[in-house]
């Protein structure tokens, strides 16, 4: 015969603590991140160089690479999480992967002697998340006039941004703070 379902099993709603001990259900509208895409692609800087992310040597630096040298486990090839968000205002939430070798790692900011410092971590990116979080930015156009170009502004500290720096030979992945006044191109980025 068939099984009767109980009334409490109908009613049990997959519940998880967000942020704070704020309790939020699954498939309501929250404040919560949810996957909805991933993009590949690669990222370049107002130069047309590379990122590229070298975890051997904790470093990721815009580099000239040719269209024929792309390969996606070499630290290239980004994978762009796109969040689903109720605020589309503050630009659309990422976050960032990379496979390098077998392994894959996604960006995240620490704070290391009161500075803000790139990090690239083993690991998945999450499905969900808060609405704020270490490993989340928000991606921009650079310019209202422009749709091609974007900036991307960390989630847990506005008006930081991607950017690079000039240090010897190496363009490295920075976050920054740019002045208001001027047009900053080191956080130009072309997806």
């Amino acid at each position: 015969g068939r099984v009767k379902m109980s009334v409490e099993e109908i009613l049990m709603c997959p519940v998880k603590l967000g942020k704070n001990f704020c309790l939020y259900f699954d498939g309501l509208e929250c404040d919560a991140l949810c996957k909805e895409k991933t993009l590949h692609r690669v990222l370049r800087n107002v130069n047309s160089q590379l990122l590229v992310v070298r975890p051997d040597l904790n470093l990721a630096a815009f580099e000239n690479v040719t269209d024929q040298e792309i390969k996606s486990d070499k630290g290239m090839l980004f994978s762009i999480h796109c969040y689903k968000t109720t605020t589309p205002l503050a630009g659309l939430p990422v976050a960032f992967s990379v496979q390098v070798g077998d392994k894959s790692y996604y960006m995240c900011c620490e704070r290391e002697c009161g500075e803000m410092i790139i990090r690239f971590k083993e690991g998945e990116v999450p499905k969900e998340m808060p609405g704020e979080s270490n490993i989340i930015f928000f991606k921009k156009t650079f310019t209202s006039c422009s749709s091609k170009a974007f900036k991307f502004e960390y989630s847990m500290e506005r008006g930081m941004f991607l950017a690079f720096e000039v240090e010897g030979s190496l363009r490295k992945l920075i976050l920054k703070k740019p002045s208001k006044d001027e047009v900053d191109e080191t956080i130009k980025m072309f997806i």
